[in-house]
């Protein structure tokens, strides 16, 4: 990765707001206020909430486990409900990244700790990555006063210059809401579609800010 290129930011919301400029502006006030806070290193923001669902197909499942050594965590191969998850997003001195850990605490296996990492691409892309150098591309944008992402595309950095991954060869098409529930409370569903075996991965729940 070309660290010179990378622009600096210290909240996810300082980022979103740069990408989606006005459209900003639109999102709930409760939003805004949510994204502009910013973790300073040694003192993440904590979140705490419950997946009414995580589940995954029988093709996530075999994905999961087969992948599970290299991006532990990014897909699960599970299917539980009422699942405690613990987050925390933090910043690093002297690093650009935005980390975002989280704690899924499954009652029938060993709790699940999951860390990716957030930054902007010189070509102003949001990129996020989930581990081995293995990340995608998202497009962030407003609806209905929510904050939505899609990915655009998956790919593999090995530093020099990133490879792009097949949609084919993908775990699918990723979509995020994130919907405002009140002040201090919101609501986040994953869904993970892939092109031949369709629903692969989903995740739905209540989180609130602590």
């Amino acid at each position: 990765m070309d660290v010179k290129t990378m622009q600096t930011y210290s909240s996810e919301g300082e980022l979103f707001k740069s990408i989606l400029g006005s459209k900003w502006e639109s999102l709930h006030p409760d939003i805004q206020k949510r994204f502009e806070k910013n973790p300073i290193p040694g003192n993440p923001l904590k979140y705490t909430g419950n997946l009414e669902e995580l589940s995954c197909s029988r093709w996530g499942k075999l994905l999961g486990f087969v992948t599970k050594p290299l991006i532990k965590g990014a897909l699960i191969p599970y299917t539980e409900f009422d699942v405690p998850v613990d987050i925390q997003v933090y910043t690093k001195e002297g690093c650009s990244y935005i980390f975002k850990q989280r704690n899924y605490k499954l009652s029938n296996s060993k709790p699940i700790m999951f860390t990716s990492y957030m930054r902007q691409s010189s070509k102003g892309e949001v990129l996020e990555y989930v581990g081995m150098g293995l990340g995608m591309k998202l497009i962030v944008f407003e609806k209905d006063t929510n904050l939505h992402f899609k990915s655009d595309g998956y790919f593999w950095d090995i530093g020099l210059f990133k490879i792009p991954i097949p949609d084919i060869l993908s775990p699918g098409a990723t979509y995020l809401t994130h919907l405002n529930e009140g002040e201090n409370q919101f609501r986040i569903r994953i869904d993970i579609t892939h092109k031949l075996f369709g629903k692969m991965f989903v995740q739905a729940g209540v989180f609130n800010e602590l």
